[in-house]
């Protein structure tokens, strides 16, 4: 949260954070260490050399240790749809590093002379008494795939007069596998020909462990993100692919008296959750009838889509079979119940006979519809029905209401008024029927979905919804 402005004083700056005091820390550290390789230079002795070396190899990890500062005050990318966490143990058994471990060498050309210092065979783990290992033999201890790298950087040093620096593995004679950073150079005589060659080697094995199970982490965080793309992806093109592609109003049946003005619409979750379950469909039937549901499936994701997917297709084949709501119910909590995915569910289905302007409707523990008469609203009385998979067996009770000419009917999932909003469902359906006056002065569904999706769909939604909205004609 920003900082208070005050009247009698300008604004002050925000304190740096504690990344932005060690990477200040570590440019300060640096710029020191220079200046003690700087003081080093002069000296042309072995122990001249040796600080030399070990101040660069300081400044080379405090390069390292500024950039990994400078990622970590900049942080991981956000993901597009949803927050992705770290992979659950991604750091666990990763080993303490040790105290820096820095050995140093130098191999006499001349002499053939070899001098180690304790730190190294250590290194190595290689007893003293076996003496160090000549420059032609060190090769024999690497990983074969590193060899040619270490020929090639002590070549160059010896012919060319270049320095070495370079990593490279070591198998040690208990078997342990070492990663070694090696820096050196050539010792030349009065004659500029080379004359020894020293170097100073870090045990780096715990630091590129380190590094290794980041690099992982991050690549396991890309794949997730990928995944979750391409399954928001495939959700959101097999929910289009199911629900009622029509846009605006529809008329059910055609030319007929009594006929329903339907309107309905999927609002999307504004939280980046992925996609659910819910579903909206109506439709007219063979026998002049026309069909109205809504519906949501538990989970989110391709799994709720395609369980939906296979819902909706059961129901709307049931209902143009001629089956009534109740039974149809039945038949849609046995599916359930027999599917491999395990899933609850809680739908509404409605059949509208425009002849007799009779609803007959059935419910599976889902909110039941919101009647609009003359500028007043209520809830239907719901029949008995539990939720869809839930109780194997269940029986469902079915319910009539006879509707008038101008009535409106609402259909709804319950993520249209969520707990997010601060409202209990008592006060989401309250919220709702308070639109009674508008639904009255409305020429279409559409206008009444207009006031529902202007009332509730610009809040933010933890998941989806679907709300339809169907009106009587004359």
């Amino acid at each position: 949260m920003p900082s208070h402005l005050y009247a009698d004083r300008p604004a002050q700056p925000p304190k740096p954070g504690p990344v932005d005091a060690l990477i200040s820390q570590t440019r300060r550290l640096r710029g020191e260490v220079n200046a003690v390789r700087r003081d080093a230079v002069a000296d042309d002795d072995a122990q001249g050399r040796w600080q030399r070396a070990l101040c660069d190899l300081a400044v080379h990890h405090l390069d390292d240790l500024g950039r990994h500062l400078g990622q970590l005050k900049e942080g991981l990318p956000p993901a597009p749809e949803e927050l992705v966490e770290l992979p659950r143990g991604a750091s666990d058994g990763l080993p303490e590093e040790p105290p820096t471990r820095v050995g140093s060498a130098e191999w006499n050309l001349l002499t053939d002379a070899v001098t180690w210092s304790e730190e190294l065979f250590q290194i190595f783990g290689r007893s003293p008494e076996a003496g160090p290992l000549p420059l032609d033999e060190l090769g024999s201890t690497l990983f074969s795939e590193d060899q040619p790298a270490l020929t090639a950087m002590v070549t160059d040093c010896l012919v060319d007069g270049k320095p070495i620096d370079g990593e490279f593995r070591i198998v040690r004679a208990d078997g342990r596998v070492r990663t070694l950073h090696m820096r050196g150079e050539p010792v030349l005589d009065s004659d500029g020909c080379t004359a020894s060659m020293w170097a100073v080697l870090r045990d780096v094995s715990e630091l590129r462990r380190s590094q290794r199970a980041v690099r992982e982490s991050q690549d396991s965080l890309q794949r997730r993100r990928d995944i979750a793309r391409t399954e928001h992806r495939l959700a959101v093109e097999l929910q289009e692919a199911v629900l009622p592609p029509w846009r605006g109003s529809l008329r059910f049946p055609h030319d007929s008296t009594g006929a329903l003005d339907v309107a309905a619409r999927h609002l999307p979750a504004t939280t980046g959750a992925p996609i659910g379950g819910d579903w909206y469909d109506a439709l007219e039937l063979p026998d002049g009838r026309s069909l109205l549901t809504v519906g949501d499936l538990t989970g989110h994701g391709v799994t709720a889509t395609s369980g939906m997917a296979m819902l909706l297709g059961a129901l709307r084949g049931m209902a143009m079979a001629g089956i009534e709501p109740g039974p149809l119910m039945g038949w849609l909590n046995q599916l359930l119940d027999t599917s491999v995915q395990p899933v609850l569910g809680s739908a509404v289905c409605c059949r509208y006979d425009p002849a007799r302007r009779l609803l007959s409707w059935a419910q599976a523990g889902h909110p039941a519809p919101l009647l609009f008469r003359r500028g007043r609203g209520r809830s239907l009385r719901p029949p008995e029905g539990a939720l869809l998979g839930a109780t194997p067996g269940a029986v469902y009770g079915q319910a009539e209401e006879r509707l008038e000419s101008g009535d409106v009917l609402l259909l709804r999932t319950d993520g249209l008024t969520p707990s997010g909003f601060g409202l209990t469902e008592t006060e989401g359906t309250e919220r709702l029927l308070a639109l009674a006056p508008g639904f009255a002065t409305a020429r279409s569904a559409q206008d009444c979905l207009r006031m529902v999706t202007e009332e509730f769909g610009e809040h933010e939604r933890d998941g989806d919804a679907g709300v339809l909205v169907a009106r009587v004609g004359a």
